[in-house]
């Protein structure tokens, strides 16, 4: 989403999905946009357990990042193609529940600040505006029953709505060809995995992985029938890595335990 190009392909393929006839979400991130503004502002960058650490003052610039500036130009870029897609944010219409995630670093608690787990999904919102022919473009901002604004990975903001709105499929893009059998020593990308084969995985993935790797086990567990980790720098990523035969460029799926061959 930092390359224009690649942004503008990304648009195209949202379209051609909708058009037809699947009715796609797109729910994004921020992290480069938000680091940078961050060190232009002078206010440390850290991550810990593959999070950002979000003090007041960071979340105060990831929300303004996220929903000022990164959703507005995906809803230009998708909008160049028609009147398709409409803004909103975890904390419209209670979309979207959080509460303070916890953390550990080898073993011992980490305090990450205002980051947020889903722990509630209300995909009424998004459904009216899938009912009207709309593509929702959501910021993984999430308010707290305890008046908080949490800022959310957008890899489990995204598993959570998929979850909450039975969705067929859970795509991830990233930058990376998929998940390694052996990162960061090189070997090959796993084509294929269960869900319980990639939860033996999960204590060993790097922190960059762990959280899109989490987020599809989540999505499986909550009923969605695959998820897709593909190379987000490949132009068409989205319809190349769903529509690919065989595993050759498509990433890494994952299926629920006991998917045939072609689940």
């Amino acid at each position: 989403m930092v390359d224009e190009g690649l942004k503008r392909t990304f648009a195209a393929d949202v379209v051609r999905l909708r058009r037809a006839g699947l009715r796609p979400v797109v729910v994004h991130g921020g992290g480069p946009q938000i680091s940078a503004l961050l060190d232009r502002l002078g206010l440390e960058v850290r991550f810990a357990a593959g999070l950002r650490v979000t003090t007041p003052e960071v979340m105060d610039v990831a929300r303004m990042v996220l929903t000022g500036r990164v959703q507005r130009e995906l809803v230009g870029a998708l909008n160049r193609h028609g009147p398709l897609a409409v803004g909103l944010t975890g904390e419209d219409a209670h979309t979207m529940t959080a509460v303070r995630r916890p953390a550990w670093v080898d073993g011992e608690p980490v305090d990450i600040g205002l980051v947020g787990d889903v722990v509630e999904v209300n995909p009424d919102a998004v459904r009216a505006l899938l009912e009207q022919g709309r593509v929702p473009v959501v910021s993984p901002v999430a308010r707290g029953r305890d008046g908080e604004v949490y800022n959310v990975n957008a890899d489990l903001a995204a598993a959570a709505l998929a979850g909450a709105l039975g969705a067929a499929k859970l795509v991830m893009l990233t930058d990376v060809a998929g998940l390694y059998a052996d990162w960061p020593h090189g070997g090959e990308v796993i084509g294929r995995l269960t869900a319980g084969e990639l939860e033996k995985l999960l204590p060993d993935l790097t922190s960059g992985m762990l959280p899109k790797m989490e987020g599809c086990l989540r999505a499986l567990r909550a009923g969605v029938r695959s998820a897709h980790v593909l190379d987000g720098r490949v132009p068409h990523a989205v319809l190349r890595g769903l529509f690919a035969t065989g595993n050759r460029g498509a990433g890494t799926t994952v299926v629920p335990d006991g998917a045939g061959p072609g689940g």
